[in-house]
């Protein structure tokens, strides 16, 4: 019996009859099922609920969903308390806090739309929850005096969760918390400690805290371990490859990588044109389809980078071994070849399984100062680099031709209506204490923007080549916003006293963030324009990629860390293969439907790995502040308006990417007014307004709130008139 056209059937029976629900033994009558299909028919009924198709209604009876005013999907709920109905095939739809019933975040539910509800954007109130989201919980360990509670560290939980009994566990301490019960919710859902990890104000616990709490996997089975001793050996079968040893072959990464799956050499042709050549770790000569190795990989989906902390895709014995293009060494890679003209068009592509030997290695902050200042300013920083480092003048050639041809390739990016959505990086600096000492802001400058633009081209390239040749690829796509979230972002941006202009065309979008570069609230305006964008996610469908105006894209230059790109990789193989003469038949690695699944759950794996290294990233940027201010550390801070209320504005440090409030008492010893009209504050002669650069010292911070108090730095000449 085919289980997938006979869930069809059912969700075709349901659409046939709209106004007339139906029980498991009606539909499996009508269906004509008999035997074990009758007695399993309950089962596919579940399954068809949990997956949003149809839904469950009273006494137990099945209908689709919109007729009945009902929609299923997952739950997502912001700091406010608001959620958000998401996977439901549409728009996002607004569930109010007093209509989540008893809902949390990541749940799957059933929510009825609200008919009278006169904003644009639907709204509706959860009526039932299909599955329960399945992660432990991490919190801190409280207690009223007569009862224990654990406030969750995600502030989407907007309840504290009930503990019977501690387990071991002191007041003050962070604990892994599991959901057992929550029937009525205005009481608080209950839970069962499984682990204690130690006081909550230890920071060398942050890092264990986050991986807890998102269910990341730190060790590799015996299995997969077994393979990877296994897989050096076929570093001495490296089957039939072009020889590129004897090219200038350079990598140029972060200071602290110790993957290198990326490198880069340039040549020019008989004809003048240039020849860029893109070398990609060959990750799957060493991991076969379907191994144990394979098999944890793609369950993980990506590696995660915590601070000073990394959790693997692949074990390091292949990440950081093997398959690592390191100085000097010979590696197996997978090439990509592009010729270009001297106007940066490319006329050709090809590709080869390649073997290796890069002759150097450079930070992003060597590269940068070879290509501003020249060699002799560069000194030796990387592991592995000599007191006498040097950079030879082939070096400094390859450097300067790369980077003219990554900034020609940025040029026509722009002018074909790409968007420029870069916003300085936060990178922590983590003491051994695990306290965070210091923060670096990684600026997008030319040295990143080389790397960025040969990928960025040899990605296109891979993905233009296998849909092209009629093959199913895993794409990149970026689907244009929705009007209703330009709509947004348009009123948002007039309310920073900006005119944005039409913003439905890329092409006036483009235009308009260039326009904003030197802006006091650039950073801001590029934030609140990436808000409105939809997530670039994996897709079988080649739909093009939005903010980079890609026709094509897909992910082929990170396979150590990536997953996706590992199953390009094999799709690309196997074309290039194909038409070969073999003793056996080549068969595609992966078929559609495969893809799809894949396409779906890397998205997912990606989403929640970005989302547990800004969840780190917050709580030392926190920590910072406290311990600082607990040592009665005053510190001056600049920070930018970002909102003004009519109780105070809220501020943004600028080197922390972290905002709070000034309230209006502390703003000045001036009479403060609100000025509604002009959405800004007056205090005197001086005007605070979105965007307005002012220094503050922190006065107050409180992590289970998520809030930070500033006041004013106050000028000695002042001082005495507060």
């Amino acid at each position: 019996m085919d289980i997938n056209k006979l869930r069809q059937d059912i969700v075709e029976l349901l659409h046939g009859r709209p106004n007339t629900p139906m029980t498991a033994q009606e539909i499996s009558k009508a269906l004509k099922l008999h035997g074990q299909a009758g007695k399993k028919i309950q089962k596919w009924l579940n399954q068809l609920v949990v997956s949003g198709q149809i839904v469950r209604i009273r006494d137990n009876k099945f209908a689709v969903g919109e007729p009945a005013d009902l929609i299923t999907g997952k739950v997502d709920i912001v700091r406010s308390g608001t959620g958000f109905l998401t996977e439901t095939g549409g728009p996002d739809i607004i569930i109010p806090a007093t209509e989540l019933n008893t809902a949390l975040p990541g749940d799957r539910v059933v929510v009825r739309l609200d008919a009278q509800a006169k904003d644009k954007r639907r709204s509706g109130s959860v009526i039932r929850i299909l599955e329960r989201s399945r992660h432990d919980i991490v919190g801190t360990l409280k207690t009223t005096g007569k009862f224990y509670y654990v406030v969750p560290i995600d502030v989407s939980y907007s309840q504290d969760f009930y503990i019977p009994d501690p387990k071991g566990g002191k007041v003050g301490d962070r604990v892994v918390i599991r959901f057992t019960d929550w029937q009525n919710r205005h009481v608080s859902p209950e839970a069962e400690v499984v682990e204690v990890l130690g006081p909550a104000d230890k920071p060398s616990l942050d890092t264990i805290t986050i991986i807890r709490h998102f269910g990341f996997k730190e060790e590799f089975s015996t299995p997969v371990m077994r393979e990877v001793e296994r897989a050096s050996a076929l570093m001495n079968q490296p089957g039939p490859r072009l020889d590129l040893r004897g090219r200038f072959i350079l990598t140029i990464d972060p200071l602290t990588a110790r993957d290198f799956d990326d490198a880069l050499s340039i040549e020019r042709d008989k004809a003048g044109n240039r020849v860029l050549g893109v070398h990609i770790a060959d990750v799957g000569h060493f991991v076969r389809k379907g191994s144990a190795c394979d098999l944890e990989a793609k369950e993980r989906g990506n590696s995660v980078y915590l601070g000073d902390k990394v959790i693997p895709m692949f074990p390091e014995q292949l990440s950081n071994g093997i398959c690592s293009l390191r100085p000097n060494e010979d590696r197996l890679t997978f090439s990509a070849f592009i010729t270009l003209d001297n106007f940066g068009k490319v006329l050709n592509r090809s590709f080869a399984k390649t073997i290796i030997r890069s002759k150097l290695r450079l930070t992003y902050e060597q590269a940068f100062a070879v290509l501003k200042h020249g060699p002799h300013k560069v000194k030796a920083e990387a592991e592995g680099q000599s007191s006498d480092f040097r950079i030879s003048q082939e070096a400094v050639s390859a450097l300067k031709e790369l980077n003219a041809l990554a900034q020609q390739l940025r040029s026509r990016r722009f002018a074909n209506y790409a968007l420029d959505l870069d916003v300085p990086e936060c990178e922590i600096v983590i003491g051994p204490d695990g306290r965070m000492t210091g923060i670096r802001i990684v600026e997008n400058d030319i040295s990143h923007q080389l790397v960025e633009e040969c990928m960025v081209l040899a990605n296109e390239a891979v993905a233009a080549e296998v849909t092209t040749r009629g093959l199913t690829g895993i794409h990149r796509i970026h689907e244009p916003p929705r009007r209703d979230k330009i709509d947004d972002l348009s009123m948002q941006l007039m309310d920073m006293g900006l005119r944005p202009g039409d913003l439905h065309h890329r092409s006036n979008l483009s235009a308009f963030l260039k326009s904003v570069q030197g802006n006091p609230l650039a950073y801001h305006i590029r934030v609140a324009v990436l808000r409105s964008m939809n997530r670039a996610v994996y897709s079988e469908k080649p739909e093009g990629h939005y903010g980079l105006a890609k026709k094509f894209y897909g992910h082929f230059t990170s396979p150590i860390r990536r997953y996706p790109d590992l199953v390009l990789h094999r799709q690309l193989a196997y074309l290039m293969s194909r038409g070969q003469e073999t003793e056996v038949q080549q068969k595609v690695p992966y078929e559609r439907e495969e893809i799809a699944a894949i396409s779906m759950f890397s998205s997912s794996t990606e989403q929640n790995a970005a989302q547990a290294e800004r969840a780190l990233l917050e709580i030392k940027k926190y920590r910072y502040l406290d311990q600082n201010m607990k040592a009665k550390k005053v510190r001056t801070y600049d920070a930018v308006v970002v909102t003004v209320t009519n109780f105070g504005m809220f501020v943004e440090i600028i080197d922390l990417q972290l905002q709070g409030l000034i309230h209006i008492s502390d703003i000045s010893s001036d009479f403060v007014k609100f000025n509604r009209g002009r959405k800004c504050l007056e205090a005197g002669k001086t005007i605070y307004k979105m965007g307005t650069k002012v220094k503050v010292i922190v006065t107050g911070v409180d992590f289970d709130k998520r809030r930070i108090d500033f006041k004013m730095e106050v000028s000695p000449r002042k001082q005495g008139n507060r």
